[in-house]
């Protein structure tokens, strides 16, 4: 079946695989539906180059769609035995990477923080990120090791409310790195902390001139033992050990429990958000903080939402977003004024009329929400789906992904026994091409958001992930011009925690909560109970090439 190409750009004799992304054709008497193989003819040496394999997007142009990424074993940090009782204080409870992706942060429940740095390196002496920019790969897989840990929050009494305070670490941002120390920022419910790790060499003073081994039992001196010729003692550097010091403490500014923290891209400010109030900080300042969203009503009985998660833009320092306990999201602006009362902009999605619930204004509280890296887009995580929503459109999502869809007719049993309560954190690629977020039996899920993309992946925290044959639940997106159409068949079947038999495969006493995405490669380190699992990705070959 021959096809007739219009390319809209000349094409290049040897196509790169970044000169490949940026294609576009146009073509006529296509079937829509599938996919095709685009190609060039060179008429001098007739030969015949295949490039990749595209799909016909809305407009009737070929976009690229990105290959599909097939999930491996990395490494895992604290397994249990069969059998072995965890301790609720080993629990992991946040876990993030720094800018670099060659540092990883964990706490728990315990209040202690755990690092780790990353080891592998290309052979023949060539840093890995210098193979990172280009257009090749490393057939090693991203390696990383334990590189030191510190007690970070202790429990406490407040004893004007008479309240305990966990240890309990609720989350964990990395800051600007200066002189080789490490800086990061960690929070229980109600203190929030500055820490700095740095590497301190152990100084021993040698070369005396009596070895003190030799002492008498009676403290006299061994005669033998002392040297003929006066020497003097030389202070000597030895191993080094790692230290972790607090620089300052936040305290003393949030009434409720502490949801977010987030760095601001200045360097010099971050904030903090409770369920009424969102503060911004400067690093510098611990005595106060600024009050730029406060929620709280005169009379709590008109109390209708609370803040759930906030967090800045990566690039620009005035703008931040936060979400809330009805399913929306406010994006703000610094610059409008002191105290951000009002949203600059909205972004929610009504349920369609007659399906709201009484679990309805349950489930519809979003957990976390998270920026694209390129500020653009922010992934949102509710209890039943993720939703990716573009700042620069409409108030509705641009896609919408299933997570739970299948556990609707169980949400009665899920209140009962609180699972309904539960917070999935969310995470995007540093490429923006994927979405991932946790779930039940500690599973995962890895959805493709690029238009045109059909990827769709569920793991499981354990060495072999795809050990599980689970299907994995539908994904629902849309473009501008086909908005209406994609929320109308937003609901489908989910069949996500049925296996190949048929048979529920659901344990809810196990969760997958925290997960991260590294920032430059298809990495991702989720926590399963006291566990820390990494998986990484390589691409599919989708490209061929005939002489």
């Amino acid at each position: 079946m021959k096809f007739h190409i219009q390319p809209t750009i000349r094409l290049p004799t040897k196509t790169s695989k970044s000169s490949m992304m940026g294609l576009r054709y146009s073509l006529t008497n296509i079937n829509f539906s599938h996919y095709y193989c685009l190609h060039e003819r060179n008429p001098k040496r007739k030969k015949m180059k295949e490039f990749a394999i595209c799909e016909m997007d809305g407009e009737g142009d070929v976009a690229m769609t990105p290959a599909g990424l097939d999930w491996k074993f990395s490494q895992v940090f604290g397994e249990r035995a069969a059998g072995e009782e965890v301790q609720e204080v080993d629990v992991i409870s946040a876990i993030e990477f720094d800018k670099t992706g060659d540092h990883l942060a964990t706490g728990d429940r315990g209040g202690r923080v755990v690092l780790f740095e990353r080891t592998d390196q290309i052979d023949h002496g060539v840093l890995r990120r210098v193979l990172e920019g280009m257009d090749c790969s490393s057939s090693r897989h991203p390696e990383f090791r334990y590189k030191t840990e510190f007690q970070s929050h202790e429990p406490e009494f407040d004893y004007l409310k008479s309240l305990e305070i966990e240890e309990k670490i609720n989350k964990i941002k990395w800051c600007q790195t200066a002189n080789s120390s490490l800086f990061l920022l960690s929070t229980n419910d109600k203190t929030i902390k500055f820490w700095k790790v740095q590497e301190k060499k152990i100084k021993k003073i040698c070369n005396f001139n009596i070895d003190p081994s030799n002492h008498l039992s009676n403290g006299f001196i061994n005669s033998s033992n002392v040297h003929t010729s006066l020497r003097l003692p030389m202070v000597t550097s030895h191993d080094s050990s790692l230290l972790a010091r607090c620089r300052r403490t936040y305290a003393h500014a949030h009434d409720y429990h502490i949801n977010s923290i987030s760095n601001n891209s200045d360097g010099e400010t971050f904030i903090s958000a409770d369920d009424l109030r969102i503060n911004l900080w400067n690093f510098e300042i611990n005595s106060q903080s600024f009050n730029i969203v406060d929620m709280k009503p005169a009379n709590m009985d008109d109390l209708t939402e609370v803040i759930t998660s906030a967090e800045f833009h990566p690039s620009h320092c005035n703008m931040l977003a936060y979400s809330s306990s009805k399913g929306s999201i406010r994006l703000l602006d610094l610059r409008q004024s002191a105290l951000c009362d009002n949203h600059s902009k909205l972004f929610e999605e009504h349920e369609p009329q007659g399906s709201r619930s009484s679990f309805t204004d349950i489930i519809s509280s979003i957990s976390d929400i998270k920026f694209a890296k390129g500020g653009r887009y922010i992934l949102s995580r509710d209890y039943m789906t993720l939703k990716l929503w573009d700042i620069n459109m409409g108030p509705g999502p641009v896609a919408t992904f299933q997570v739970h869809e299948h556990l609707r007719p169980k949400l009665c049993d899920l209140y009962e026994n609180d699972s309904i309560f539960d917070k999935f954190e969310c995470c995007l690629s540093g490429d923006g091409q994927r979405v991932a977020s946790g779930s039940y039996s500690n599973l995962f899920r890895v959805f493709g958001c690029s238009e045109g993309s059909s990827e769709a992946t569920t793991l499981e925290a354990t060495k072999n992930p795809t050990r599980r044959q689970i299907q994995t639940p539908p994904r629902f997106l849309r473009s501008p011009a086909n908005y209406s159409h994609a929320v109308g068949s937003r609901r489908g079947l989910d069949n996500s925690g049925v296996d190949i038999n048929g048979n529920n495969s659901y344990d809810f006493s196990t969760k997958l909560l925290h997960l991260a995405w590294h920032p430059n490669e298809n990495l991702i380190a989720c926590a399963a109970s006291n566990s820390l699992y990494m998986y990484y990705a390589l691409k599919k070959d989708r490209t061929m090439a005939y002489l």
